[in-house]
């Protein structure tokens, strides 16, 4: 596999991380019994099978404008919790369920804290209803676990 990267020159006004239009994060959830040996720590392993029709149904309620106060973590600096996220995909590829979100930007744990939310449909452990509740509810303390560090990738910046 051969990586072509491009390079271009930017003025000195330009920032790595304000100047972005659009960031792309991934998630990888290891979906099987076993534990993985090659994917070890590249995904969050979760022995139970989970139901990806109720996951998406429960991410299409995140897309769009919306104060995300819920997912945001108590050391989150930002001045407004409100976010626009332009999509989520989640398919599943054999025995991984991919989640992907696309956002210009994202509040400190965000991502990882609607993944955990995304589990807990998906487990059938919370009804749409509940997670419409948690959601809106704009309470930290409602919300699931957020999913652990190892499985999110941020997969691209566009500039």
């Amino acid at each position: 596999m051969v990586t072509i990267i491009k390079i271009k020159k930017r003025g000195k006004d330009f920032h790595a991380r304000f100047s972005a239009k659009m960031r792309i994060y991934k998630y990888v959830i290891i979906n099987r019994l076993s534990r993985p040996v090659l994917d070890e720590n590249r995904g969050w392993h979760i022995i139970n099978k989970l139901d990806l029709e109720k996951m998406k149904k429960g991410s299409k309620m995140l897309v769009g404008t919306h104060d995300f106060s819920t997912f945001r973590a108590s050391n989150c600096y930002s001045k407004s919790p409100i976010r626009t996220i332009k999509k989520i995909n989640i398919k599943r590829i054999n025995k991984k369920i991919v989640i992907q979100f696309k956002s210009k930007s994202f509040l400190r744990n965000q991502v990882r804290s609607m993944v955990g939310c995304l589990k807990y449909l998906g487990e059938k452990k919370w009804s749409l209803k509940k997670f419409t509740e948690v959601f809106k509810s704009k309470k930290r303390t409602l919300c699931a676990a957020p999913a652990p560090s190892h499985g999110l990738f941020l997969k691209k910046v566009i500039y």
